[in-house]
C-alpha cells in the first residue's frame, strides 16, 4: 500500500468544485501525487509534465471531451482510465468502454465507492502483479540495479518503478546488450507491429527511461544514442 499512495492521479473536470471536492477526497485518503486540470489544452499539457499513472476524465469539457483525450493518451501512455460523468447514458458507457476506459461512475457518487474503484485499479495494473513475482533476472548499471521482473530500479536515493513501455525498451535493450537496436526494433517491441508514427513518442519514453537508470541523463553512459540508427544499452566495462 505504500507504493500505492505515491500514485500520480491526473483529474480532469470543468467544474472547480468537482476538481476541489476530488483533490480533497483523495487527499484525505493519503493519495499525495494529484494534478488537476479544467479542459482539454490543460489536462494535455499536464498529461506532458505530469506522466500520471491513473487518469479520471470527465466527459463533457468546454474545448473537447474525455473520449478524445483518452484516445490521444494512449498513443504514449497504457495509464489506466476512469470516466467520470453527470451523464449515465448507456451509449456514453460502452463508448468509454469500449476505447479501453477502465471504469465508468456517474455524478453523483459516494466518495468511498470512488476511493475503492480508483484503489481497485491501480492494484489491478500496476502494484498486484509487482508483489506475486518473484525477484529474476537483474541489469547492472553502475550504482543502478534493474530488477527486470518487477520493473522495479534501485538507486542510492532509493528505488523508482518503471512503466510498462519503459521496461519493454529496456528488456529489449538488454537482450541485446552492447549491440545497436534499431529505432524500428525498439518500437515494434513497444507498439507491435502498427509502430508506425511513433519515433517521437519512443524519443520521450528514451529520455524518460535515462532519468531512472543514468547518473546523469543529460550525459548518458549506459543507454547511449547511435546517431541515424537507434540506441544501445552499453556493457559494464
Amino acid at each position: 500500500m505504500e507504493h500505492l499512495y505515491e500514485a500520480r492521479i491526473l483529474l480532469v473536470d470543468d467544474n472547480p468544485d468537482i476538481l476541489d471536492m476530488l483533490k480533497s477526497i483523495l487527499s484525505r485518503r493519503g493519495f499525495r501525487n494529484i494534478r488537476a486540470a479544467g479542459d482539454c489544452r490543460e489536462a494535455r499539457a499536464a498529461f506532458g509534465a505530469f506522466e500520471p499513472e491513473l487518469m479520471v476524465l470527465d466527459i463533457m469539457l468546454p474545448d473537447g471531451d474525455g473520449f478524445s483525450l483518452m484516445r490521444d493518451f494512449r498513443l504514449s501512455s497504457d495509464a489506466p482510465v476512469l470516466f467520470l460523468s453527470a451523464k449515465d447514458e448507456d451509449n456514453d458507457r460502452l463508448l468509454g468502454l469500449g476505447l479501453g476506459a477502465d471504469d465508468y461512475i456517474t455524478k453523483p457518487f459516494l466518495p468511498d465507492e470512488l476511493v475503492l474503484r480508483l484503489t481497485a485499479i491501480l492494484k489491478r495494473t500496476y502494484f498486484s502483479s509487482f508483489r506475486k513475482e518473484k525477484e529474476g533476472a537483474v541489469l547492472r548499471l553502475g550504482d543502478r540495479t534493474v530488477r527486470l521482473e518487477s520493473g522495479m530500479v534501485s538507486t542510492p536515493d532509493g528505488e523508482v518503478a518503471l512503466t510498462a513501455k519503459e521496461l519493454a525498451l529496456l528488456k529489449k535493450l538488454g537482450e541485446n546488450r552492447g549491440n545497436i537496436v534499431t529505432f524500428d526494433a525498439l518500437s515494434d517491441a513497444v507498439w507491435g507491429e502498427n509502430y508506425y508514427g511513433y519515433e517521437n513518442t519512443l524519443m520521450v519514453h528514451i529520455r524518460r527511461l535515462r532519468e531512472k537508470i543514468e547518473k546523469n541523463p543529460s550525459a548518458p553512459v549506459w543507454l547511449v544514442t547511435v546517431r541515424g540508427l537507434g540506441y544501445r544499452l552499453a556493457k559494464e566495462s
